[in-house]
């Protein structure tokens, strides 16, 4: 891929907070970062021009999907990794996997 489709691509991770019922809003500390090591360029290379090889824009659908799915799923299993606990004055936060008991198998 190249910067401007990496770029694109992170944006959709955004989809799969989404789905979670959150946004990306102003200061809400949520950050995508992308980059790709499919096109390697010598750091001495001498050449002005050099070949690289980017993703047919027809194709970029299904990694678009996969950016909003995988960042849904990493969101769920850190929330349901989390463990309870008590923070100042002793307000006491359940973990997720708390309220769903034993369905839920903890990694």
């Amino acid at each position: 891929l190249e910067h401007r489709q990496l770029e694109r691509v992170a944006r959709r991770t955004g989809a799969g907070i989404a789905r979670l019922g959150s946004f990306w809003g102003n200061g809400s500390g949520d950050i995508a970062i992308a980059f790709s090591t499919g096109s390697l360029i010598d750091h001495d290379e001498n050449r002005d021009l050099v070949p690289l090889l980017a993703l047919n824009e027809a194709r970029i659908d299904i990694l678009f999907r996969a950016a909003a799915e995988a960042t849904q799923e990493a969101v769920l299993n850190s929330m349901l990794s989390a463990d309870a606990f008590t923070g100042r004055a002793g307000t006491h936060r359940a973990s997720l996997a708390d309220w769903f008991g034993d369905q839920v198998e903890r990694r």
